[in-house]
C-alpha cells in the first residue's frame, strides 16, 4: 500500500502528520510492501483555500491512501474520484500513523467530517 502523510518538516517515519492536507508544505509517501520512504513536497501548496488539487499537490504519484488531520471537501471529493481512501490521522508521526493504519485502526473520512475552509469554517469531528 502507497500512502501520503501531509507534513511540515521533511524527517522520514518521525515526521509529524499535519492536521491539513491542502496546506501541507510537503508529503511523506510510504510504500508499505517495498518499505521505502519518500519526501516531496506540495506542487499546489499556493492554491486559493478550498480549491487544493491533490494530484497537483503531489506531483502526479499515485497513492492508495491519505493519512491527514484534516481535509477540504473538494480535495476528499478529488482524491475519493481517483480511488484513493483518506483517513482521519491521530495527532503524531507517520510511523504511528503506519501501525494504527495497517492494524486498521484509523477512520476514514466522509464529507461530514471534512473541513469548511472555503466558508471559513473549521474541521468538523
Amino acid at each position: 500500500m502507497i500512502i501520503c502523510f501531509p507534513t511540515e518538516k521533511p524527517q522520514g517515519l518521525a515526521s509529524m502528520v499535519l492536521d491539513l492536507f491542502g496546506s501541507a508544505p510537503g508529503f511523506v509517501i510510504v510504500d508499505t510492501e517495498k518499505k521505502s520512504v519518500e519526501e516531496i513536497r506540495n506542487s499546489d501548496l499556493c492554491h486559493v483555500h478550498g480549491m487544493c488539487e491533490p494530484s497537483k499537490a503531489l506531483g502526479g504519484r499515485a497513492v492508495d491512501a491519505v493519512v491527514a488531520g484534516g481535509i477540504g471537501s473538494e480535495a476528499l471529493t478529488r482524491l475519493r474520484a481517483q480511488g484513493v481512501k483518506v483517513y482521519r490521522a491521530v495527532h503524531g508521526t507517520v510511523g504511528q500513523n503506519i501501525v494504527l493504519i495497517l492494524g486498521r485502526k484509523l477512520v476514514e473520512f466522509d464529507t461530514q467530517s471534512s473541513c469548511d475552509c472555503r466558508n471559513g469554517g473549521g474541521c468538523r469531528r
